[in-house]
């Protein structure tokens, strides 16, 4: 990360990521070419979503996108090809929506911090705050997003073996490292880079557990509960 992008804060650090995503297929020539590389992308997707990574085969990411056997082997000379750049685009796009995401929740921030006094119980109120819109956070990945959570979560078992899906998947946790050290910084948060590694290794286990059991709303009032406690040591404010 540049000194530049550093000033920007998160969002500036979700853009440059979006920006440095490199695709390692046959790159298409033509506007019509790239609309069906698009669709061998979104395909392979699904079967990720739906099947798994090891669901991913030329004939059956075809069959889903409706193209000739060729025409993925054409863009996509191996497996690891098309994987890489399923999760390179998923990057590219998640990069996008969290630079908006994070854009946004700084101004709200700031607005809240504004409205206080720097007393223990402004404090206090801010912590619950926080929390309240980290659980929002986490609730509408796993309302709205929830296809995206568990295509992320096949793509981060497989770069346990494939170096370059690793390298995708640790560019895409800067994303929600550095919005959580931002937001934590803007709250006066006295270590904001080990605070933020613990919450995002919290909302990380909350998104893998939610995807695991059924919604519950009992399970979400613990999730605020948690990340209540949470803030609260981490402001002081108890």
């Amino acid at each position: 990360m540049t000194p530049a992008t550093a000033q920007q804060g998160a969002a500036g650090v979700a853009n440059a990521v979006a920006e440095s995503v490199q695709y390692q297929g046959r790159k298409a020539s033509r506007q019509g070419s790239e609309q069906r590389r698009q669709q061998i992308l979104d395909a392979a997707m699904r079967i990720v979503v739906r099947d798994g990574v090891r669901g991913v085969r030329h004939r059956a990411v075809a069959a889903e996108a409706g193209v000739p056997l060729s025409a993925t082997t054409y863009y996509f000379k191996d497996i690891e090809d098309l994987l890489t750049d399923s999760f390179a685009q998923y990057v590219e796009r998640s990069a996008a929506y969290m630079a908006k995401l994070w854009a946004n929740t700084e101004g709200v921030l700031r607005h809240l911090l504004a409205q206080g006094d720097c007393s223990a119980l402004s404090r206090a109120r801010l912590a619950d705050e926080v929390a309240r819109m980290t659980a929002d956070y986490v609730s509408r990945q796993l309302l709205n997003r929830r296809d995206f959570l568990l295509a992320e979560q096949a793509f981060r078992q497989e770069a346990l073996l494939c170096p370059r899906l690793a390298e995708l998947v640790r560019a895409h946790e800067q994303i929600l490292l550095h919005g959580a050290r931002q937001m934590l910084e803007v709250v006066g948060s006295r270590q904001p880079q080990q605070d933020a590694l613990v919450l995002t290794a919290i909302i990380e286990q909350m998104e893998y557990q939610g995807l695991l059991d059924a919604p519950d709303a009992q399970a979400d009032e613990q999730m605020l509960a948690i990340l209540t406690r949470y803030l609260h040591l981490v402001l002081a404010a108890v």
